[in-house]
Formats: C-alpha cells, structure tokens, sequence
C-alpha cells in the first residue's frame, strides 16, 4: 500500500552538496547518509538518572543524535553511564575547559562540540585532539554570531555572515593542521538572513558536512516557523547534513519538527504524515479534533506512511488518490475509507478514529514485517 510517486515528480528533487562524510558514534553524518535529526538535552548532565530518562524520551521520538553540556568535572563524571544507557551517539558540548572534552572523549562522547579557539593554547587544543584521535571522537566547531572572536568584530564592525565564515575556517585550519578531519561546522545565528548567507558561503568553501540550525529561534510556535524558514532554505538548496532546531521548549518538539522539516522537503521519513485540510463549513466531521486525536495516537509510529483526513468530497478523493490511507467526510454522520488511494468502505465518523488508528497499526505491522524479511535474506 505504501506509495511513492517521486519518479512521475521530478520537480521535487533536491540535489544535495557533495560533502565528505564522517561518524559520529555509528551514525554517517555527510556524503550520501540520511541527513540526521538531534536535540540536546536541559536536564543537569550531573543528574545522570534524569538525563538518561530525556534521552529516551528523545529516542522514542527518533533522535539520531543527542548533546549533553559537559560545564564542569561533575557533568564528565557522569558521561560513563550516560553513554552506556543511551541508544544513540552522545555529543559533549565543551566551552573553555579543555580537560573536560578529554573527560569527555575517554567517558565515551561520540563527538565533542567545541570552539578551538576558546579551549585555550595550542598545547592545550593539541590535548583535545589527540584525546579525540584515540578515543574514536568526532568533532563540532559551532561557531555562534553571538559569541565571535574580540579580534573579527573589530575587523567587520558586527556580526556578519562574512565574520561567521572566517571563525569557521580559522578553526577548521587548526584542526587540519594537527592532521584531524573528522570534523563538521555549524554557523547559526538568531537571524535568518544572516544564517542562511553564512551557510550558503561556508557551503562553497569547505567539503566537510554541516550542521544546521538557527539558534535562539524562540518558542515552540515562532520557533518553529523561523527554522523552517531557515533550516527548510538551506535544505531546499541541497545543504546540510545533519540538523537540530533550537526550541525554547521540550526538547521532543524539537525532534517532532526537525522530522516534519526533512518529511515536508521529501528528504526524510518517519512516521506518519497526516495530511488535513485546514476546515471548514462543508466539514462532514470535526476536522482539527480528529487530526489532533489522531497525531497523539500515532505518535509511536515509525513506519514511513501518508494519510489523509478531509472533511469533505471536494478535495478529499484527490488527497486519498496520493496516500497510503485516507478518509473523506460525506453526509448522514459517516464517510469514505481509502486504502491505496481507491475508495474501499463507508465508516461511521464516530468509529472512524479508532478504526484509522487500526488500520495504520496493521499496516505498520506489515511493512516492518516485510523489512525485517528482507533484511534475512
């Protein structure tokens, strides 16, 4: 049932940069791997227990990739048992301190996100990458409009994208020049503008992958909207490899976005996406309390799969045509339920969820049945 009509859309391909690809953890980041989605979490990394239990709740969301701060020795003594419950590769976030992105390399950290230039002398930065060498890490520079270097503001009067590139080259160089290349940059900045011209530059003047992100985006709905402009520009341009969408919320929604990002661009798929029409007076049913219901119900579905819920027959048969499953509203309290984009039942409204919710399970069940038989062979 599961349908994909990319080959009669060639107007929707992306054609994505050609960036050179390193691990993070077990997890590809850049060349021809699936481009990543992460978060980080807000407990204390200190807690290792409430850390652990965000992890997971980041997991069961999709994350590919989680960052833990690590500001003190107390943060790094936890790592150990952090990366031994965690089901997905741990980033350290490093400022300052370079023995703690040592701590964090020998704690088992797949990758630690730094700044070369605030770790201190080039002894102490040469300690970091060699504790990364032997240890299997990768690296992050994030450089952040936020916090350029003293001597760059002096030189371009403010932030700029041209200041932003320069930081991220500078550090790249440092690294390049102790041999290490295993290595991606992110360039963010609040402002969109800025982000995006930053990324587009550093995109043509260095292979490595990129990590997107607009930082400080805001809350959950304006947050959401500035990094869809952002992030959903440069992905639309075939850059990024690997992204998080910084939210002033739980840090979950910043993975359900970061999914509905790379599904809406065609780029990524997971889970079920529910297709609704906004509503209105021709609704055979209550269009926004079903999607609603049904998003909450669904939310355990990894299986890549396409619905449609349209509250009436002037848009609906077309929107079910293109999807897995679907459901139109018509008249006298009940509606039509599309399998494979053909008209195949009538169903009350009233047990319409519960039988849709059935449906996708039983199709989920299939499709991961057949995945798992097709992996054995």
């Amino acid at each position: 049932m599961s349908q994909d009509h990319t080959h009669l859309r060639p107007w929707r391909h992306i054609e994505r940069r050609k960036s050179r690809q390193i691990m993070v953890g077990k997890v590809p980041v850049g060349g021809d791997a699936p481009i990543s989605v992460q978060s980080m979490t807000n407990t204390l990394t200190a807690d290792a227990a409430a850390t652990i239990d965000q992890i997971r709740q980041l997991e069961e969301a999709g994350a590919d990739i989680v960052r833990v701060s690590c500001p003190d020795v107390e943060s790094t003594a936890a790592l150990p048992q952090i990366v031994r419950a965690a089901k997905v590769p741990i980033v350290a976030d490093i400022h300052f301190h370079y023995k703690r992105g040592i701590e964090a390399a020998k704690a088992g950290a797949a990758c630690l996100r730094i700044n070369p230039g605030n770790i201190g002398s080039p002894d102490r930065v040469r300690e970091v990458i060699q504790a990364a060498r032997d240890h299997g890490c990768s690296m992050r520079i994030g450089v952040n409009a936020g916090s350029l270097e003293r001597e760059l503001l002096e030189k371009y009067g403010e932030p700029c994208p041209d200041a932003m590139v320069e930081s991220a080259l500078n550090h790249a160089r440092i690294l390049q020049d102790h041999d290490f290349h295993d290595f991606k940059i992110s360039v963010k900045a609040s402002d969109i503008f800025m982000t995006v011209a930053a990324y587009n530059q550093l995109a043509d003047a260095i292979d490595c992958p990129l990590h997107l992100g607009i930082t400080e985006a805001g809350a959950l709905r304006t947050g959401t909207v500035k990094s869809a402009i952002g992030i959903g520009n440069l992905l639309w341009a075939g850059i990024g490899d690997t992204i998080r969408v910084s939210l002033a919320a739980d840090p979950v929604e910043e993975i359900k976005v970061g999914f509905d990002l790379l599904k809406s661009l065609g780029l990524r798929h997971r889970g079920v996406n529910i297709i609704a029409c906004p509503s209105c007076a021709r609704q055979g049913f209550n269009v926004i309390k079903t999607v609603e219901t049904l998003e909450a119900r669904l939310a355990h579905i990894a299986t890549p799969m396409s619905l449609s819920i349209i509250g009436c027959v002037v848009n609906g048969p077309g929107e079910a045509l293109m999807t897995d499953l679907g459901f139109t509203g018509g008249g006298k309290g009940s509606g039509m339920v599309y399998m494979a984009g053909k008209p195949d039942h009538k169903m009350d409204n009233d047990r319409m969820v519960d039988h849709i919710v059935e449906l996708v399970e039983q199709r989920a069940a299939e499709l991961e049945s057949q995945a798992a038989l097709h992996a054995a062979e």
